[in-house]
């Protein structure tokens, strides 16, 4: 299995945090899913600090795989890149900071290798008492299309923790979206063409949110917008 990651702009002190978590999850899941990897993408980071970590990243974790290119596109596009590279049979998207627990991650690679095709991180009710107003509104809207319009057998398509094997990399590599939607341009490409296991999994304790800006959020719209006329 391959852990694949973006980053933009990492903070000073990412790559220790990052080799951490990621250890722990490889010997959370050590025997059972073969050899477990670390690919992270650098998406046009700018930060000063960005040629320290990766510097330090190697240093720590010297079979490490890191895709760079030199301009910003999005979260969607560096995951694009990122399991385009991997060469593994089984693969596990998620945020930089692995805001989940490793117990939620270990439960997802597990329903993966029980069912096959995509296995999809579901956040519970409590992950809305940890974000702000504005993006827990945004949050419940969007299910509530997911579930009565969309009719996706995922309630929570945004939740950043998913993994697929080779059939769910096909899938994952025809998504076109470079920034957040690309998460549900996904699941509804594979809606009835891979099976897609919900697993329910949570924050771990500390994780910061970033904010939605409104650039983003038009874009986003339109994005949504499209791919409502589009299925």
């Amino acid at each position: 299995m391959n852990v694949i990651v973006p980053c933009y702009n990492p903070p000073e002190g990412w790559a220790e945090a990052l080799v951490g978590r990621f250890t722990a999850f490889r010997e959370a899941v050590s025997g059972w899913t073969g050899e477990t990897g670390l690919i992270v993408v650098n998406d046009g980071s700018l930060s000063q600090t960005t040629d320290q970590n990766f510097k330090r990243l190697s240093e720590l974790l010297p079979d490490i795989r890191i895709v760079s290119y030199p301009l910003n596109r999005g979260k969607g596009h560096a995951l694009r890149q990122g399991v385009a590279a991997s060469d593994a049979d089984l693969h596990l998207v998620t945020d930089a900071d692995f805001p989940y627990t490793i117990a939620s991650m270990q439960q997802v690679a597990r329903a993966l290798r029980d069912h096959g095709g995509i296995a999809a991180g579901n956040r519970d009710t409590a992950y809305y008492d940890r974000v702000p107003v504005f993006r827990r509104w945004l949050s419940r809207a969007l299910r509530w299309m997911l579930r009565n319009v969309l009719r996706q057998p995922v309630g929570d398509s945004q939740c950043g923790l998913k993994a697929f094997d080779n059939q769910g990399k096909k899938i994952f590599l025809e998504t076109t979206i470079d920034r957040f939607l690309f998460d549900l341009e996904f699941l509804m490409l594979a809606n009835g063409r891979v099976e897609v296991t919900p697993v329910p999994v949570e924050l771990r304790e500390g994780v910061m949110f970033s904010k939605v800006g409104w650039k983003i959020l038009a874009t986003e719209g339109r994005n949504f917008i499209w791919l409502l006329l589009r299925r």
